[in-house]
């Protein structure tokens, strides 16, 4: 009998929704909600060992989990690419997935460019991982490359959740923290000097030595005097900004031109305009200012990407593992290594599960990559692990405990299950909080989220 055959087989599989805190965080769709949502798929097998997985919350990923159980269910934890492969040919897209997938930024799209199953598979090769005495990015690509992963220190505006009336939406309130960090990212943050102290704090803290800002909030020309007073203070850093493609071309252009030498590459600086995809925009934008340019909107998928490339619209591909898959985002960074490209991970709102799980797929990747998104600073002090992964001097560790390396607290899981079922509702929706702040406000891709 194969060694294959003989591995754990999986006994049972939970879906669970959970909910976090969050601030008044601001991005090109809005305001975020007081609450984020995730799912985990918690998975048991015969020789008493537990593997997890974490993906985007609402109910919609919810429900594609739980229609998954009877394929995942009875099979052995090695055997995990082929219960991925029965999962693929067996899921139907949802009507409402038009395939444009998030290149003008639309939340609602959001649920179908994540890919339920990728917490299945990272679930599962968790499994396999302690079966065998490896960590999980053994088992990826070409083995482990690294023992840290670096990591950008993710910088956002931050609107005031005092203008939220009380008992409508509640923001955590962390004013009485020790913690300096903890106190600022719930205060507002809105001109260039609160963002520098934003990132002293996130320096101090994290020791992170380069410094992403989440643009698309101001007017253009307030977010670029933003970034160049990070370059002043941190004259070492490399700092991008993402404005999630707000800026006409024309716009863009004009506000990239005078930047080099501050800004190491723009985010999606432009999108989808005029009849042209925002693929053929970034590369008129290259053509242009003779920056690099990095995307997590316009190569969501393979077919995407082949355009992509073939533009040479991208220079950086921002691989979250939540579209692409675990195996899949290390085959990305084997195949960009292999075209002179670079690799990055785009990141959203999670708890330190996919802290950890960035830190195997960062530990697997080859070539030289970028440092990885992650929000798990804004979330930090909410953790569902018992040994949560730390970002030290901008890296995380790789843990050598087999699989993932981490083990779930079950009572905060069930805490942050008990918030999601008390939300009104699970899905994401950055227009709410923004009716607080701009009566009336309606979203618009090729606006910044105050300006109107």
């Amino acid at each position: 009998m194969t060694r294959a055959a003989q591995t754990p087989v999986i006994t049972k599989m939970t879906v669970v929704p959970v909910a976090g805190y969050d601030s008044m965080l601001m991005t090109l769709s809005g305001a975020h909600a007081p609450w984020f949502t995730r799912n985990l798929v918690i998975l048991e097998d015969n020789a008493g060992r537990t593997g997890v997985g974490e993906i985007h919350g609402g109910d919609y990923t919810c429900a594609c989990l739980n229609a998954m159980k009877p394929l995942v269910e009875g099979q052995q934890v090695s055997r995990y690419r082929k219960v991925l492969q029965q999962i693929h040919r067996l899921a139907d897209p949802a009507a409402q997935d038009t395939g444009e997938g998030i290149q003008t930024l639309d939340i609602s799209r959001l649920k179908y460019v994540v890919k339920s199953e990728w917490a299945v598979e990272c679930a599962m090769m968790d499994l396999f991982g302690q079966f065998l005495g490896v960590p999980m990015c053994e088992l990826l690509g070409e083995g482990q490359q690294r023992k840290e992963v670096e990591m950008l220190g993710y910088l956002f505006y931050v609107s005031d959740k005092s203008k939220v009336p009380a008992g409508k939406m509640q923001y955590l309130d962390e004013s009485a923290s020790s913690d300096p960090w903890f106190r600022l990212r719930r205060e507002e943050i809105l001109t260039p000097e609160r963002i520098v102290e934003e990132a002293e704090a996130l320096e101090e803290k994290y020791g992170f030595t380069d410094f992403k800002l989440k643009g698309g909030v101001l007017r253009g020309e307030e977010e670029m005097e933003a970034v160049r007073a990070l370059k002043k203070r941190f004259p070492r850093a490399r700092i991008n900004i993402d404005p999630n493609g707000a800026w006409s071309m024309a716009e863009a252009v004009a506000l990239c031109k005078d930047m080099h030498g501050i800004i190491t590459y723009m985010e999606d600086p432009c999108g989808p305009e005029a009849g042209y995809s925002g693929r053929e925009i970034l590369r008129e934008f290259k053509n242009a200012t003779r920056f690099q340019v990095a995307t997590n909107m316009v190569a969501t998928d393979w077919r995407q990407f082949y355009h992509t490339v073939s533009l040479n619209a991208c220079d950086i591909i921002l691989a979250d593992p939540h579209f692409w898959g675990f195996d899949g985002a290390v085959r990305m960074s084997q195949l960009l290594d292999s075209w002179g490209l670079t690799w990055g991970v785009h990141s959203n709102n999670h708890f330190d599960i996919t802290l950890a799980a960035f830190a195997q797929v960062g530990a697997a990747a080859v070539g030289t990559p970028a440092p990885l998104d992650t929000h798990w600073i804004w979330q930090d002090g909410q953790n569902l692990l018992e040994e949560t992964p730390q970002i030290v001097g901008g890296k995380v560790r790789v843990p050598d405990a087999p699989g993932l390396g981490v083990c779930l607290n079950r009572e905060r899981v069930r805490e942050a299950n008990r918030l999601y079922n008390s939300l009104p509702t699970h899905d994401r929706d950055d227009a709410a909080a923004m009716q607080y702040l701009l009566p009336g406000w309606v979203y618009d891709h090729k606006k910044p989220c105050l300006v109107r």
